[in-house]
This record gives structure tokens, sequence and C-alpha cells, in this order.
């Protein structure tokens, strides 16, 4: 399993949430549709598309979803307990450190992002660390929904969220990390989750060994080869 990140054809500029953007038609499509915990038994189909300029790594969810809530509003906040997309992603190719960014995007936009450690720096007794706010402030998110969503939808309903990270906020967190191009590689992995609304649901791109329910596990991820 892996996915080819394909360099957009004109700059990313500001996202707009819009699947149907003629941006977006040249990305390659991956689904979030492995669900290998004890759940709900609600299962959004949940897309995702990445693409990558000079600047940006850029992102887009678009997500078919029932029982949607979001009433985190601050950064850093358990953005997961909502309806909430993720990726976590390592900008070292395959076989090499699996330090990674997790990006926590809930429906209304509101993001959650620490720089995780590697198992090395894990057993260093390194600790996972939010990045700074003001670097957070750096990557525009757009949604289709508004930021809080509370009473919780329960009819089926549509909503996409996009977001453009900066490739400084890289190198500025993770040493020797090769910004992406042509022939390079990173690692990562992709979910689909709700913690605390009426239907819980755990989805993954990649799949994870059951042994442990967390995503929190880089051992899963999988190669993004840049085109």
């Amino acid at each position: 399993m892996e996915y080819t990140v394909h360099r957009a054809q004109h700059p990313l500029g500001e996202p707009t949430a819009n699947w149907e953007a003629d941006l977006w038609q040249a990305a390659d499509t991956l689904e979030i549709a492995i669900y290998r915990w004890e759940d709900s038994g609600h299962r959004p189909k949940t897309e995702a598309r990445i693409l990558y300029d000079d600047d940006h790594l850029g992102v887009i969810f678009r997500v078919e979803d029932r029982y949607v809530r979001a009433i985190c509003e601050n950064f850093g906040d358990p953005v997961s307990h909502d309806s909430c997309v993720e990726l976590f992603v390592s900008p070292y190719p395959m076989g090499q450190t699996d330090a990674y960014f997790n990006f926590e995007v809930n429906c209304g936009g509101t993001m959650l992002l620490r720089r995780c450690t590697s198992s090395t720096e894990r057993e260093m007794g390194r600790p996972n660390r939010m990045i700074a706010e003001s670097d957070a402030a750096l990557i525009p998110v757009a949604g289709s929904l508004p930021k809080i969503v509370e009473p919780e939808i329960t009819e089926p309903i549509t909503w996409t969220i996009e977001y453009h990270v900066p490739l400084a906020l890289f190198h500025h967190y993770f040493l020797d990390c090769d910004s992406p191009a042509p022939g390079k590689e990173w690692k990562a992995n992709l979910y689909k989750c709700s913690g605390h609304n009426s239907h819980p649901h755990y989805g993954t791109w990649a799949p994870i060994e059951v042994y442990s329910a967390s995503f929190h596990q880089p051992a899963f991820f999988r190669p993004l080869h840049f085109a």
C-alpha cells in the first residue's frame, strides 16, 4: 500500500475546501476504509488527496458522514473526540527515523498538531510536544461546516476539510529532512475518527495491527512517493 503525491499544476494558494476544484483533479484519491477496532458500526466513506508545490504540502478530505459533531474550538483541543480527520506524516523515507507530525482536524477546522518523537528519541526519554501556536497559525485551514457543530447533525451530510502546510515547518521541527521533489519518499497514515459523538468510529488508510487501539503506530506508516 502506497500513495503517489503529484506536483500541483500551479501554486496551491489559499485552501477552499472544494473537492471539485480543478487543482484537486490532478491528485490521486485514497480511501480511509479499514476499521479494525470495536466501534458503533458507523463507518463513513472518507477520501483524501495530497498535492505539493515549491512551498507547501496540501491535503483535502471528503467525508460522507452522519452523526457529525464539533465542539473543540481552540488549537490543541482534543479534536479526535469530535468528527475528525487526521494525517500522521513523517518527512523521512521508509526505514529511516519515524519522527512525525500528527495533523488532527475536526470538521469545523480546529487543529491539534504535535511533533511526535521517533523510537530512538522515546528511548532517550524525549516526549511528544505540541508545536508553537504561532507556527500552527501559518497553516491555513478551510472547511465546509461551521467551526462549532452542536447539537450533533444526525442526518447524512458530506463535509470537506483542506489545509496547506508550509514546508518550512517540517524543516523547523525535523533535522535533515528532504523537501518533496520527484523521486523523494516520505511515509504516512491517514485516519477518520470520532471518539465522543453518538456513533464512535476509528478508521485507517493503511492497516494497523489490532494489538493496540492507537493511531500512534508509525511502524505501520506506508510510503508517500513524490512524482
